[in-house]
Formats: structure tokens, sequence, C-alpha cells
């Protein structure tokens, strides 16, 4: 698997706010965030604030313990001290911060890291986020190189049933990716910074992971919920050979294999995954298997329902590393 640096692909995001009236979708205008938080005004003192659990390219993220609930959660920093003057504009990082809140924060389902608040200051706004113990799945497939079935198709039936819910309310993740998907009982589907809500439009922002982007991605094509079924074949196909199907050295290379969706599954993967794979990674979105189709494959079914992923309790330890 490629590091994490080399996988990214700068997003260029060029798209408006999308209103719409329709209650059965989130409402993703960034301006409306103040007055639907939590009459609960945060500070960054109400945290004892520890270990860093990550970082992004505009901040990072650390296990943290609210003073007064003794609640562990992860904290995430967005830091603005330097992109005020020259970068905000260009990255619109405002806006996709704000959307990404808004967004997230109304994302209610088992699979889906929750939101549980936001503050800011004059340098930084601070996400409040569930904290899963887990770590995330780029960390595990590291360690271990390849996922066996049964682990996969839990997976990856989470992740189908959080993206159903997601869709149903118009929201397009755009960014499932190893890295995004954590490993704590159900709660599975993180970091909705490039998600969007769509409305009845196709959108136009290329965004995510050059390892997971699809063909219209690549072409600079409209696109909508389907980029999302494209990559649940894709991370599949990770989780059980070790490495993406479109990871080459030359980048040109990798948007050919993908423009053109070649790719050969190895013998080591069964029947079922490789049929799956076959019905997610196709060049023309709309003959993409659906979600509801994933979560009824026989594989998956069959897979998910035979195992039981256990986490371990939050040991001491690791609270006296606040």
């Amino acid at each position: 698997m490629a590091e994490t640096e080399e996988r990214q692909l700068a997003g260029r995001e060029e798209e408006a706010s999308h209103k719409s009236g329709d209650s059965n979708t989130v409402n993703s205008e960034g301006a409306k965030i103040e007055s639907q938080q939590t009459s609960r005004n945060w500070v960054i003192d109400d945290f004892d604030v520890g270990r860093p659990l990550g970082r992004g390219k505009f901040g990072s993220v650390f296990l943290a313990r609210s003073k007064e609930e003794k609640v562990v959660i992860a904290l995430k920093a967005r830091d603005f001290q330097v992109l005020f003057k020259d970068q905000l504009k260009k990255h619109n990082v405002m806006h996709q911060v704000k959307r990404e809140i808004e967004i997230q924060y109304h994302l209610k389902h088992p699979n889906i890291l929750r939101l549980k608040g936001y503050f800011h200051d004059q340098q930084r706004v601070y996400i409040i986020l569930e904290f899963a113990e887990g770590g995330e799945l780029h960390g595990r497939m590291k360690k271990k190189g390849k996922l066996d079935e049964h682990e996969a198709a839990k997976y990856v039936r989470q992740l189908a049933d959080g993206l159903s819910y997601c869709h149903a309310k118009r929201v397009i993740h755009r960014d499932i990716k190893p890295e995004n998907i954590l490993l704590d009982r159900n709660r599975n589907i993180a970091d909705f910074g490039w998600a969007v809500v769509s409305s009845h439009s196709r959108r136009e922002t290329i965004c995510g992971t050059l390892d997971y982007l699809p063909p219209e991605m690549i072409n600079g094509d409209t696109h909508d919920h389907t980029v999302d079924n494209w990559a649940i074949g894709i991370l599949l196909y990770e989780m059980l050979v070790g490495r993406p199907p479109f990871e080459f050295r030359d980048r040109s290379e990798t948007f050919s294999a993908i423009m053109t969706c070649s790719f050969v599954i190895p013998s080591c993967v069964s029947e079922g995954p490789s049929e799956l794979i076959r019905c997610l990674v196709v060049k023309e979105p709309s003959m993409r298997l659906s979600l509801s189709g994933v979560l009824s494959h026989r594989w998956v079914v069959s897979m998910s329902t035979a195992v039981t992923l256990g986490t371990q309790n939050l040991a001491p330890s690791l609270l006296n590393t606040l």
C-alpha cells in the first residue's frame, strides 16, 4: 500500500452550497451552523488534550477528555493561522469545514462516526468527535498486509449500510478509503471533509484520493452517489489483496488503468468477493451495483454474519496519556 501522502490528490473545490427544503436532505448551507449546534459554548480549556491521533493537510486530531463529563473524545483541530492571509480563498477551506460540520452533525447512524459539537477561536476551528479506540483500517491493513474475507465482508456490509443512509439524505461521501474507516464496534465511516449534498444535480468537483477516483472524476465529467459504490469495490480489493487495483508508480499509468478499468484480481481472492468487486468497479456509473445489492450479495450475507469482531475496552494506560 502506498503511503497516505502519496495517495492524496488535492481537490478542486468550485461548488456553491445547495439549498433544499426536503426534510430528508441534510442542509449544506454553512451559514446556519451557528444556530443549529447544542447550546453549550465550548472552549479549549474545557478539555484535557492528550496525544495526537493523526494529522491532515489543514490540522490534527488529538485524544482528549472533557473535564466536566470525563468523556474521552477525538478533538479535530483545523488550523487557520497561516491560511487566513493568502490561502483561505485559494483553498476555500472555511466553506469546506462549515459544510463538513453541517453534514456530519446531522448524520445519525450506527455506522457513522458522530460529530458531537464544535467551537472556534481566532486561529482554529475545533470539531468534537466520538473517539474510535480501534484506530483506522489503514493502520490495521498496514500491519497485517491484507484481511481475511470474514473481516472484509463485515466492513463492506457496514459501509454499504452507512452509505445507504447517507445517499437517502442525498449526501455523497466522496472520500472512502482505509484512512477514513475506523475500527470501533459499528462506527466506521469518518471524515466528511469532501462530502457534499447532491440535491438533484450532478457534481463536477475533482476530489478524494487518486487510487480511489472513478473514471468520471478522472475525465472531469459530472458524478453522483455511485462514486461511493466504486470506492467500496476498490476498498474491498485492497483489503483482500493488500494494495489498490490501480496502483502504479507512474501517475499517468494509474490514470490510464482507471479510465480503461483495467485490473486483475489475483487467484487468492475467492469467487464471491471477486464477483462483487467486478460489479462495483465498473466504468459506467449507472451499471455499478446498488448498495442494496451489496447488502444482499450472497458473499456479504454469508461471510459478514459468520463472525463477530470485538473491540477492547478503553485501557487505563490510554487514559493516562491524556
